[in-house]
């Protein structure tokens, strides 16, 4: 059987921590910036983390 490749495009848009968490960007940070609080724009900047209905599904496409 074929090794299974990692999906490039998860890969860019993951990090693994070394508790085994995936790191991730919010969203909402690219456009429409004015209208948002410089509260809200400051939190969106810090990570996130995935929840546990998505981990398994994103570590299967990243190889793990």
């Amino acid at each position: 059987m074929p090794k299974m490749k990692t999906h490039r495009g998860a890969a860019k848009r993951f990090k693994l921590t070394k508790s085994g968490k995936l790191k991730r960007a919010k969203a909402y940070t690219s456009h429409i910036l004015t209208k948002k609080s410089p509260k809200r724009k400051r939190n969106l900047r810090k990570a996130g983390f995935l929840t546990s209905a998505d981990l398994k599904r994103i570590k299967r496409a990243l190889g793990m």
